[in-house]
């Protein structure tokens, strides 16, 4: 695994992006202890390097997607291939490569059940090296937080 040791103040940054990521850097500096400058300087190479990622996390319903699904695949060959193109379809957002009952985990947001079904015939169990799928269709989100720390 590859390490990215952050020392206490970048970590400290995070944790306010991850409590407000609206929050100023004026106010973050004031909260760890940096100028508005230093700041704006640590989270542009927190975001350079890949460590952070400044988004509108929304809530798929009130945007008109009503299905919402994980779904496990087992695949055979090489499965970082298959994770990749699998990455590409754009109703898939989050790939995870696993051990266990399934190779691959994938979550997708679709607007229906119809189209929930045809992306898993057309575009996932077409796919060279799907062998199977078992699909988990969320009836309710009940927690969903992105604010756990840097520890």
């Amino acid at each position: 695994m590859k390490s990215n040791p952050l020392d206490d103040v970048s970590k400290a940054i995070i944790e306010q992006l991850q409590r407000d990521g609206r929050k100023s850097y004026a106010e973050i500096g004031k909260a760890v202890g940096l100028s508005e400058a230093a700041v704006r300087q640590r989270v542009q190479k927190l975001t350079d390097t890949g460590v952070v990622q400044v988004v509108a996390v929304t809530d798929p319903m009130q945007l008109g997607f009503y299905r919402q699904a994980m779904i496990g695949i087992r695949c055979s060959g090489d499965t970082r291939l298959i994770a990749d193109r699998l990455s590409e379809i754009r109703a898939v957002d989050y790939v995870v490569l696993t051990a266990g009952s399934f190779d691959i985990m994938v979550e997708v947001v679709c607007e229906s059940d119809d189209d929930l079904i045809t992306l898993l015939n057309s575009q996932i169990r077409s796919l060279e090296g799907v062998v199977s799928t078992e699909t988990f269709v969320y009836l309710k989100l009940k927690k969903q937080l992105y604010n756990w720390g840097t520890r």
